[in-house]
């Protein structure tokens, strides 16, 4: 079970993404693979400004992308 908060978020998006590759989730974000592939690692922590951006194309709270 993740522990931090960059460990859910990383679980989190990895859930979203199922079975579509980095590239195309990332671009569906509106964020670079690279950026995805550190969040989903937990090896980044994100801003504040990249959080509102997966909030909005993944239509959800921020509280949604920890649970």
């Amino acid at each position: 079970m993740p522990k931090s908060l960059a460990e859910k978020l990383a679980r989190n998006l990895k859930s979203r993404r199922g079975q579509q590759t980095q590239e195309v989730f990332a671009r569906k974000l509106g964020i670079s693979r690279a950026t995805l592939t550190r969040l989903e690692n937990a090896a980044q922590n994100t801003t504040l400004n990249t959080l509102e951006q997966l909030t909005k194309s993944l239509r959800c709270e921020v509280g949604d992308l920890f649970k």
